[in-house]
C-alpha cells in the first residue's frame, strides 16, 4: 500500500519555497494528473445506479476495497459515516435527480467516533464562545450504529429508493467488510 509518507521526492516542495504547505503539494499533484488527463466523458450519474455513505477515515479507500472505477458510485464521506440531514440531503439528489436506487452504509472498526461523547461540544463552546448547531453523533457499539443509519435512511420520507439499504462494517485490520442486518 502506498502511503503519502512513501512519496517520492518528486512530490516535495521545492527547496527555496518558504511557504510550501501540504496543500502546495496537492495543487503540484494536480497539475501532473491534469496534464495527463483525458474527459472521460460521463455524467453524473453513476454507472451503478448506487450511493455509498462512509466515514471519512483515511484508511479506507473505498473503491479500491468495493471494486469500483471512476463514474461507477456516489460518496458521500463524513465523521463516522453517520446519517445527517445533510446525507439525507445528498441521497436525495442522488436518488430524485441522478438515478442511484441502491444505498451501502459503510463504518468501520476502530472508528475516532467510539470515543467522542456530546461533552466535546460542550468543550469547544467554552473554548470559541459559540455552541456547534451539530451533534458529535459518537456511539459505543458500531454495529448498533449501522443499525440506526439503516434506519433512518429506510424511514426517510424524501428517499423513493429504500428496498435497496444494507449496511457495513469495515475492518480497518483485514479489510473485510462485515453486513450488519438490521432487526
Amino acid at each position: 500500500m502506498t502511503t503519502s509518507a512513501s512519496r517520492t521526492s518528486e512530490d516535495a516542495i521545492p527547496a527555496g519555497q518558504p511557504d510550501g504547505t501540504v496543500t502546495d503539494r496537492l495543487v503540484k499533484a494536480n497539475t501532473r494528473y491534469a496534464d495527463a488527463f483525458t474527459d472521460p466523458g460521463m455524467d453524473a450519474r453513476p454507472v451503478l445506479n448506487v450511493a455509498v455513505v462512509a466515514c471519512m477515515d483515511a484508511r479506507l479507500d473505498l473503491h479500491s476495497a468495493l471494486g469500483l472505477e471512476l463514474g461507477d458510485c456516489h460518496t458521500i464521506r463524513n465523521a463516522g459515516g453517520v446519517v445527517t440531514d445533510d446525507v439525507i440531503r445528498s441521497l436525495t439528489i442522488s436518488q430524485r435527480a441522478l438515478g442511484t436506487r441502491s444505498v451501502v452504509l459503510i463504518h468501520h472498526t476502530n472508528c475516532g467516533l467510539e470515543s467522542l461523547t456530546e461533552e466535546f461540544r460542550h468543550e469547544l463552546e467554552l473554548e470559541v464562545g459559540q455552541r456547534p448547531s451539530w451533534a458529535v453523533e459518537g456511539f459505543q457499539d458500531v454495529d448498533q450504529d449501522v443499525r440506526q443509519s439503516i434506519q433512518k435512511v429506510r424511514t426517510s420520507p424524501f428517499l423513493p429508493h429504500t428496498d435497496d439499504v444494507r449496511g457495513f462494517v469495515f475492518d480497518v485490520h483485514t479489510g473485510l467488510l462485515r453486513e450488519v442486518l438490521p432487526r
